[in-house]
């Protein structure tokens, strides 16, 4: 028996010395490659780079890691047809990639990945828009999950209504996809806001972030900006084409169809609320099916929507905060939350409005949407909310507060609310008028609505 184990020992460690004799050329190869591409020469380490991928294209995820990068650089050197060619070959490296490392390489952002490289070279190439929407449409219904590259997503549906506009789509298709590629960004922003927030709650909470977690804040910062704009840009894509003249057909013809489908019912509310139908007898007739099929927070708030607009203001109230209580996810009761607080505020109900938009920031601490509404309510109060010119200006001091904390918590809003708060600032009594009135460091109490203090900056 001992002899038997001896012998295996020995046949193991042979079979490993000649592996490790065999793929040694490799690995020097790798190892050349490796650093030449860490020192960004990557004309140099395209050679060992291009051999280790015919040789042995399973020896390491190096190989595809740096290989991008060599690739990159060569397709923006390149010119004509060599250009062509590293542009394949760059898109062959990621299917290869997908082939032989698929638990590291995610099937949607490696697709949408080619696509967007033959986007971004489509005349080069000349690939049509038909080709180009069905390689992004195969990737997306391949692993939604991992398509979320915004750029890839904005430029998704772009295609989309090109070839809608070109009549090779139909309406119904551009409005779903419209709805598919929004509820998907929603459903990112929703992944990065819950990992901001609990950065953004430690450090209101006085605990300063390690070096790493301010990177992360940085970066989740800077993910939900690129979602901003591109779901602003996808809205401008869609423009007009979505308007009242095209939904009411359109859904009062599927209609029946769908009245008892809870998802339908769910896009065709949404849409035509975002969109101001909300006067067609359609609206209604939606909404009433939508809480039939599937009563929820969502079909509450639309019918509160619904009484608000009929001026009937306390019964509507009563479904916002059905609404408001239905809801369980917190990122989905913060959105509904801050949507009652714009209802009131657009009705001049500011004190009942303000409680809505904290509420919708204590669920979701790193919007700053509701301290620039919170803001721009106090500006708007400044003439009847305090005692005498002093007093009433100085409730702009309160309005730059706001608009300031929206700018330290959202990224995406800083350049606007430091915009807002400067003007606010502009506002407010000026050193000259604390020297005159010598009050400066007092604390001021604002009456009416507002009921709050600030304190008189020292000149």
């Amino acid at each position: 028996m001992k002899t038997k184990i001896t012998l295996l020992v020995f046949l193991l460690t042979f079979s490993v010395v000649s592996l490790n004799a065999q793929d040694e050329e490799n690995v020097a190869k790798l190892s050349i490659m490796t650093e030449y591409a860490k020192a960004k020469n990557y004309d140099e380490a395209y050679k060992p780079f291009k051999e280790l991928r015919s040789s042995n294209p399973k020896l390491s995820r190096a190989i595809y890691t740096y290989g991008e990068k060599i690739l990159t650089d060569k397709i923006s050197k390149a010119k004509g047809h060599d250009k062509d060619q590293y542009i394949d070959d760059l898109a062959k490296l990621w299917e290869e990639r997908m082939e032989y490392y698929p638990s590291k390489t995610p099937v949607g952002e490696y697709r949408a990945k080619i696509c967007q490289l033959f986007f971004d070279n489509k005349e080069l190439l000349s690939k049509s828009d038909t080709e180009l929407y069905e390689c992004f449409d195969a990737g997306y219904i391949a692993d939604k999950k991992s398509f979320k590259d915004p750029k890839s997503l904005y430029t998704y549906f772009y295609l989309m209504v090109k070839l809608y506009d070109a009549g090779e789509k139909p309406a119904k298709a551009l409005f779903d996809k419209y709805d598919d590629v929004t509820e998907k960004i929603e459903e990112e922003v929703q992944l990065a806001s819950g990992k901001l927030n609990t950065l953004v709650e430690k450090e209101d909470a006085g605990t300063p972030l390690s070096g790493k977690e301010l990177k992360y804040k940085k970066y989740y910062g800077q993910v939900l900006s690129a979602y901003e704009r591109i779901s602003g840009s996808i809205d401008k894509q869609l423009g007009g084409r979505a308007n009242c003249e095209n939904l009411i057909p359109l859904y009062t013809k599927d209609f029946e169809a769908n009245k008892n489908d809870a998802v339908w019912l769910k896009r065709a509310v949404s849409r035509m609320y975002r969109k101001e139908c909300t006067d067609d007898a359609l609206y209604e007739k939606l909404v009433k099916a939508y809480d039939t099929a599937a009563p929820s927070a969502d079909t509450k708030y639309y019918a509160g929507t619904l009484l608000f607009k009929k001026g009937k203001t306390t019964e509507a109230l009563k479904y916002f905060k059905e609404a408001y209580d239905l809801e369980t996810d917190s990122f989905k009761k913060a959105k509904i939350a801050s949507k009652i607080g714009s209802n009131l505020k657009s009705k001049g109900q500011y004190g009942q409005a303000r409680d809505y938009f904290r509420k919708a920031l204590k669920l979701n601490p790193s919007s700053g949407r509701p301290y620039l509404a919170i803001a721009r309510m106090y500006a708007k109060s400044a003439n009847s909310c305090g005692d005498g010119n002093f007093n009433k200006r100085a409730v702009y001091w309160l309005a730059a507060q706001e608009a300031e904390k929206a700018s330290r918590v959202d990224a995406s809003l800083k350049k606007a609310a430091a915009q807002d708060a400067a003007n606010y600032r502009a506002k407010a009594p000026s050193k000259q008028d604390i020297f005159t009135k010598g009050n400066a460091g007092q604390t001021i109490k604002i009456g009416c609505w507002i009921g709050a203090s600030v304190t008189v900056p020292k000149v």
